[in-house]
């Protein structure tokens, strides 16, 4: 079972090592040490408010395979056709635009009495 990264949590101490994620600028900056993998290896997609990073690497030599895979959530709304990916020297960085009209604690609810 996969589990999904919150932002709230990344922001804190209970985020993985490999990756570091934050907010600046109305957009998410979101990047990932994946060192061993080749651009080509590394595959990208948004689905309905999650990333979905994914990577294989297969070394013949050593008979060995290498995988990465890891699902990220987001607290705003983000405006997919707007995020890109650059992978530099084994860091990969996504940069996703946040949708300035979409508010943060959801819709408002009246109060009755």
């Amino acid at each position: 079972m996969q589990s999904l990264d919150f932002p709230s949590q990344l922001f804190g101490d209970g985020g993985g090592s490999d990756y570091e994620l934050y907010e600046e600028d109305d957009e998410f900056v979101l990047t990932i040490d994946m060192p061993g993998f080749d651009r080509e290896e590394i595959e990208l997609a948004w689905d309905r408010g999650v990333l979905n990073v994914a990577a294989e690497h297969v070394d013949e030599s050593r008979d060995r395979k290498k995988t990465y895979h890891r699902r990220f959530r987001f607290p705003k709304d983000v405006d997919h056709e707007a995020i890109t990916a650059e992978y530099v020297n084994g860091v990969l960085e996504v940069r996703l635009p946040a949708e300035t009209q979409t508010p943060i604690r959801g819709d408002p609810i009246p109060i009755e009495g």
